[in-house]
């Protein structure tokens, strides 16, 4: 089975520069796709054999997730079970017979960290607390965007960076806490080296230049780690800030 996720910045524009057509190349069997930033009625996204479900923010034009697979779910929920969290369209969970699927799109804490306190001590308390309930019923595969590179081997420029959001030291322990909690980063699991990035700056030529951040992940519990057959980044696939992902697995 492979499942791709990719941050598209927004469907409509990522559609626009050849979203379907470049998903379809990666022949998955399921997608994940994160900042949709549309309703559903709003866009036509081609794919055949696919069954689609949307979890929209409540703000137009904000955040949004969507799940697009072959492969029938048992059940397909939107968010956490936390009204003051859900409104965003941050996360969905699909279960399949083996394990839950969830894709988020973790908050960013913002120019100037003005969000840090939201995202750190409220949003990822209770994310990790939710996947941690789900992989006590049975295994989880999580992904999506989670706006953190956890490691200085998984941005350009870490020195710099420091201090600045997706890398403060709060964001990066909390990371570090969730995979605590029995998951795997699934990339690392396969890879060590860096140069390997999900997201590029829009200036200064940075996607030419590699000069990026990881920080679009495939988590899996450990529990079934084994089952982890490959674990891509694909910076080839334009048409987003971010590039797709994928896992291969059992």
């Amino acid at each position: 089975m492979r499942v791709v996720s990719w941050n598209v910045n927004g469907i409509r524009a990522a559609l626009n520069k050849g979203a379907s057509e470049s998903l379809a190349s990666l022949d998955a069997d399921i997608i994940c796709l994160q900042e949709v930033r549309a309703l559903p009625a709003q866009f036509e996204l081609n794919l055949e054999g696919f069954d689609s479900f949307w979890n929209p923010a409540q703000k137009k034009g904000y955040s949004g997730t969507g799940i697009l697979s072959k492969i029938p779910f048992r059940d397909v929920r939107n968010g956490i079970g936390d009204t003051e969290l859900d409104n965003e369209g941050r996360v969905i969970t699909a279960e399949l017979d083996n394990f839950y699927l969830v894709t988020v799109y973790t908050p960013n804490s913002q120019r100037g960290l003005t969000r840090l306190e939201y995202r750190t001590q409220t949003w990822d308390g209770a994310f990790r607390a939710y996947l941690s309930a789900l992989d006590a019923q049975k295994p989880v595969v999580f992904c999506g965007d989670l706006n953190v590179a956890h490691e200085e081997i998984d941005l350009a420029n870490p020195k710099s960076n420091r201090k600045n959001a997706g890398f403060t030291d709060e964001e990066r322990e909390s990371f570090s806490a969730l995979l605590d909690a029995g998951f795997v980063d699934s990339f690392r699991a396969f890879c060590n080296e860096g140069g390997h990035y999900t997201w590029w700056s829009n200036f200064a030529k940075s996607r030419i230049r590699n000069i990026g951040w990881r920080i679009d992940y495939f988590g899996v519990s450990q529990k079934i780690k084994e089952s982890m057959k490959a674990a891509r980044i694909h910076p080839d696939i334009m048409g987003s800030d971010h590039c797709p992902i994928s896992l291969d697995i059992e």
